[in-house]
This record gives structure tokens, C-alpha cells and sequence, in this order.
């Protein structure tokens, strides 16, 4: 059975609110072409002043509103600001618990690959570690985190509309060449 955060996931891929999935598309794919052509700095601080800005004028505008009707609302965002937004110990514990597992996880099967356990498994490693430095030197990271997200939004929708998997492979493909022609 599936977590509340997987079928959340779920259906923002498979499309089942279009807004909240067109949104978290835009959003996500506005983001990274904004840390390819800027610096992660840049972005992160864009992205606050554009939340600050939207904020201070809706405030403003309540304030305004409020003396002009003379009513007594009080702050627009008591609600957000109300909530409770503190890290509980409990849920701490259980997140390092479960991150604790994939780092054990990761650092034996590095270990394992990495100091030669089975010959088969390196050579694996070593095949898909030289693949991967051709891919490299063709795309940049953000390049690749693009990709991975169009096809993350894209492909599992058409497979389900279209239940063809050559479909699928046309918008892999049909968004490699474009990230391909952006980047050069």
C-alpha cells in the first residue's frame, strides 16, 4: 500500500487535479530553467523577493480595506501564522531513522561495488560510470534535471491516456532534442 506522500505524487503526475499538477510543473520547470541561466543564489533570492512582494502588497491591501470599511479583521494571515510549524522530536526521530537506513544502505552497497565484493556488479558499475561521462560531457546537470522533469510530468500521463509506449518514448524524445537545442 502506497504512503500518503507517494499517492500524493501520484496524483500530481498522473494529472488527476490539472491545477495542482500544471502548477507544480510550471513551477518546477520555471525553477530549474531559472538555475540554468542564473545562480542558485540568485534564484533562491528572486524567488523571496517575488513571495515578499506578493505578501507585503496583499497585507497593505487588507490594511487599506479594512481602514476604509472601518472593520476590524485583523491580520490577513493570523491563520498561517497561528499554525503550528515546529518539527515535533517524534517526527525528527523518524525521519533520521528512515534517512539513517538509505545512508547504511548506500555507504555498504558503495563499499560493496566500490572495493570490488563481486567482480560483476563493479564491472556494472564501472560500464554505467563510463556511459555516464559521455553523458556529461553532452548535457550538464541541469540540463539532465530538466529532462527528468518534463518526462516525470509528461510520460506518465500519455502512457495512461495512450497506453502505447511508443508515445511515451516520442515525448522523451521530443523533449531531449529541445533541452538538447536550449543548451547550445
Amino acid at each position: 500500500k502506497l504512503s500518503h506522500d507517494a499517492l500524493q505524487v501520484e496524483q500530481l503526475v498522473y494529472w488527476r487535479e490539472p491545477k495542482k499538477s500544471a502548477v507544480a510543473f510550471g513551477v518546477s520547470l520555471l525553477v530549474l530553467f531559472a538555475v540554468a541561466t542564473l545562480s542558485v543564489i540568485s534564484v533562491v533570492s528572486y524567488l523571496l523577493l517575488a513571495s515578499l512582494c506578493v505578501t507585503i502588497t496583499f497585507r497593505v491591501y487588507k490594511s487599506v480595506i479594512q481602514a476604509v470599511q472601518k472593520s476590524d479583521e485583523g491580520h490577513p494571515f493570523k491563520s498561517l501564522l497561528d499554525r503550528d510549524v515546529s518539527v515535533s522530536s517524534e517526527s525528527f526521530h523518524q525521519l533520521s531513522e528512515k534517512f539513517l537506513v538509505y545512508l547504511n544502505s548506500f555507504i555498504r552497497q558503495s563499499r560493496r561495488l566500490l572495493l570490488v565484493e563481486d567482480l560483476v556488479d563493479s564491472v556494472k558499475l564501472a560500464g554505467v560510470m563510463w556511459v555516464m561521462t559521455y553523458i556529461g560531457a553532452v548535457f550538464n546537470g541541469i540540463t539532465i534535471l530538466i529532462l527528468a522533469d518534463i518526462i516525470f510530468f509528461t510520460t506518465p500521463l500519455v502512457y495512461q491516456k495512450k497506453k502505447v509506449l511508443r508515445a511515451c518514448v516520442c515525448v522523451c524524445v521530443c523533449a531531449c532534442l529541445k533541452l538538447f537545442t536550449f543548451s547550445h
